[in-house]
């Protein structure tokens, strides 16, 4: 027979479980009191989030006209009207392109459904007009059947739209005030806390307002290749609307998921009613392909980089926020893991064990200098 097992390292390692466990516990349960907080505040929060993101997209212009004597209002104002005008020029150089072609484009429309119509009627399907008609008839009568559940969406998409309109006009203000009173933030920050708290806090709060703005520029980067991409297949294909649709797939691409399947969606459906299914067919698999590309190798590789988190966290993040709290969850992973990163890399700097500083020897020619 081996050994027994001593007695008193036994209930000292059992004692030391318990412990951990009980910690372990504690901070579980403050990360949930946390995230009930966060989420009790929210309508608060996500304007902030907003105007955090807009505002490190338009910081550096302010920095340099800080740097060149501009007042910080001034340079914070004219930022702001720029961003504005881009903004707005952005969505009227998507809509009146489209606008100046919805004759064609609703024409085009409906001989694409008759075309689509002509090939179910062949092979392989072999769909006849009477059975067309009876599946309309079932979908019509599907959708009458639906009126009230869809009068309560709309209600609600309705609202969605206003809440958003307020929150984004909220976002707006917020960012300009940020702009024009950033870098007073964390000085003042420091003057509120006591002790070690004056330093750690604001030091944080620096290395995570780093990490934001490289991931805000991060996306940037993914979005234009996106963009080009797309639109050189588009351009080669001889779209019409290649220049608004590679804005278009630009724009959303700081919307995760969503944003890429909407603009990849009329793409198709422009495609499919100018040039006929087989672009059509062939602008879809562009859309994959390039999706897959910028999903699985240049958004965590560029990610990665800026942040300094592997490209496996940086995918594996994407997936938990998606999936736990859907487009919002898709859109602020990343962030919130950077700065989770961030956080543990400073309590590791304060953790660890510093090197004792050993002095050099002194000299007789330095001795005789003191």
């Amino acid at each position: 027979m081996g050994p027994g097992l001593n007695s008193r390292k036994a209930r000292g390692a059992l004692r030391t479980s318990a412990s951990i466990s009980l910690q372990m516990l504690l901070v579980l349960l403050a990360t949930w009191v946390t995230l009930w907080l966060l989420g009790k505040a929210w309508p608060v929060i996500w304007p902030v989030v907003i105007a955090l993101l807009l505002t490190t997209l338009t910081w550096p212009p302010v920095r340099f006209l800080r740097r060149h004597k501009w007042p910080p209002a001034l340079a914070a104002t004219l930022v702001m009207l720029l961003f504005l005008v881009v903004a707005i020029g952005t969505l009227v150089g998507i809509a009146v392109p489209v606008g100046a072609k919805s004759g064609e484009l609703a024409d085009q429309v409906v001989a694409g459904i008759a075309e689509l119509r002509d090939w179910a009627a062949g092979p392989p399907l072999n769909i006849s007009d009477d059975q067309a008609n009876e599946y309309l008839n079932t979908a019509v009568d599907k959708l009458q059947a639906s009126v009230g559940s869809i009068a309560t969406a709309t209600l609600n998409g309705v609202g969605s739209f206003f809440n958003g309109l307020v929150n984004t006009i909220i976002a707006l203000f917020l960012m300009f005030f940020f702009l024009k009173d950033g870098p007073r933030f964390l000085p003042w920050l420091s003057r509120q806390l006591p002790g070690r708290l004056a330093t750690d806090v604001p030091a944080v709060a620096g290395r995570s307002w780093d990490a934001l703005g490289s991931f805000v520029r991060s996306q940037a980067l993914v979005g234009m290749i996106d963009a080009v991409l797309i639109g050189i297949g588009l351009f080669v294909l001889g779209v019409d609307l290649w220049l608004p649709l590679a804005v278009l797939t630009f724009v959303t691409a700081f919307v995760p998921i969503v944003g890429a399947l909407f603009a990849g969606f009329v793409a198709v459906v422009i495609t499919f009613v100018t040039n006929g299914g087989t672009d059509a067919l062939i602008v879809l698999a562009i859309i994959v392909a390039v999706q897959q590309l910028e999903g699985n190798v240049l958004q965590p590789m560029v990610q990665s980089r800026g942040l300094g988190l592997h490209a496996g966290v940086v995918l594996l993040a994407v997936t938990l926020g998606s999936s736990l709290y859907g487009i919002v969850g898709a859109l602020l992973a990343v962030p919130v893991a950077a700065m989770l990163a961030v956080f543990w890399n400073y309590l590791r700097e304060q953790l660890a064990d510093r090197p004792a500083v050993v002095p050099e020897p002194r000299t007789a020619e330095s001795a005789t200098v003191d």
